[in-house]
């Protein structure tokens, strides 16, 4: 079911003071209720977790950790960061978590300065099978400051080949191995990057970023008993405020947290920090279990009805909320594709396409099926697809105003 209203005092104070940038809000408030949400990395959160962010703990202070402050009147920020850590290692079965990292980047660039020096050697996935800007791009401080070492997926399956990540942590010998992706829709086999990790002395870092919120719901399997540090988000599938996580054993966790601050941050966000512990409060409750197995049983099944439309589904399918597929049958590429669903009120992403120029759509299930749409509603959403890449300003209207009957139908936040 569709969350609650966000309160709006906090708009109305800001529609008389700033008119200009109230319009803005608000215009993004339509957007959002009018559009299909299908960026994979997108979600609606609670009206609890917005008003976390609007809470007065924006306006503190909070340099350093719970009762090692660099500032004073920190009684509150202490308090609620615990409270977040207590719920996170709860969560997730973790020793310990560090709740202050501002994005899912942060969190990466922590557990490499946590881990590694410039100059060492790193394996992660290719950029182009699917990895991160920060598994080794040269536009990335990981591509810059590291040696990173591609591994890809099976031509053939679109799955990670894990002889050819042994042979190269055999032969490389790096100092960490990365698992973890953008556009990977399967689940990842932890336990046999664990081993390749063992066998080679290499540390095991996971970018669960994308799939921690269906670990948090036991709808993914957990990386936190295999790798050393655990990266993760505090958004997409967790529905929390954006924001990054580390996870780690006791005996990585100072230097963890000094990666954090002071090397790689200052101050805390602790508006923020207070989101995210409700966020990780809300996915303890039964009804976010089932949410997130909801969430995968509806990405499954758009994977299944796109494929009846045409596309191609990259691995065949998915295990988890993410569908990524190459819209080439049908005639465009995945920019084109992507260009004229924007046109008709569906948003998402294109992705890389293993062993090819062209590039895929990438889109997710987590922000609709928080709406309360369901399977019915993945068929037609396949539909609507096809219908809007036909280059048609008639057709793009239809489905414009197909799209806004759906929504409307299924409101991010009831009235």
């Amino acid at each position: 079911m569709p969350v609650t209203a966000p309160p709006h005092d906090a708009l109305d104070v800001l529609r008389r003071q700033d008119p200009e940038v109230a319009d803005v809000l608000l215009g993004e408030e339509r957007r959002q209720a009018d559009s299909l949400q299908l960026i994979a990395a997108e979600n609606f959160t609670s009206p609890a977790v917005l008003a976390a962010l609007g809470s007065p703990l924006a306006n503190k202070y909070a340099e350093g950790y719970p009762g090692a402050r660099h500032h004073g009147g920190c009684e509150y920020a202490d308090a609620v960061e615990r409270i977040a850590v207590r719920r996170a290692t709860a969560l997730f079965g973790a020793d310990h978590a560090n709740v202050q990292a501002h994005s899912g980047s942060s969190a990466v660039l922590a557990a490499y300065a946590a881990l590694l020096r410039p100059g060492d050697t790193v394996l992660a996935m290719g950029l182009e099978h699917g990895g991160h800007l920060t598994h080794g791009s040269p536009a990335s401080f990981s591509g810059r400051w590291f040696d990173f070492v591609p591994y890809g997926v099976d031509a053939e399956t679109g799955l990670v080949d894990h002889e050819q990540v042994a042979a190269l942590a055999r032969h490389h010998r790096p100092k960490a191995i990365v698992c973890g992706s953008i556009s990977y829709p399967r689940h990842l086999d932890y336990a046999v990057f664990r081993e390749i990790a063992d066998e080679t002395g290499a540390y095991l870092i996971a970018d669960a970023a994308h799939t921690i919120g269906l670990v948090a719901g036991g709808a993914a399997p957990s990386p936190v008993p295999y790798a050393d540090v655990v990266c993760a988000t505090t958004h997409k599938v967790l529905r929390g405020p954006r924001g990054g996580m580390i996870l780690c054993g006791e005996e990585l966790a100072g230097r963890i947290d000094r990666a954090v601050f002071p090397f790689s941050q200052g101050g805390a966000q602790m508006h923020t920090i207070a989101a995210k512990a409700v966020a990780f409060g809300e996915a303890e409750a039964p009804a976010f279990t089932a949410y997130a197995h909801r969430v995968v049983e509806h990405a499954r099944f758009l994977a299944a009805a796109l494929a009846a439309e045409g596309f191609a589904p990259i691995t065949g399918g998915t295990d988890t909320h993410l569908v990524t597929a190459d819209p080439a049958p049908l005639g465009v590429d995945g920019r084109t594709a992507r260009t004229r669903l924007a046109a008709a009120g569906i948003v998402l992403d294109t992705c890389a396409l293993p062993y090819g120029e062209a590039r895929g759509i990438r889109l997710g299930t987590a922000a609709v099926t928080t709406q309360g749409m369901g399977a019915p509603e993945m068929a037609r959403i396949a539909g609507l697809f096809t219908a809007a890449l036909r280059d048609d300003p008639g057709e793009t209207a239809r489905v414009r105003a197909e799209v806004r009957a759906l929504t409307g139908r299924f409101p991010p936040y009831a009235r």
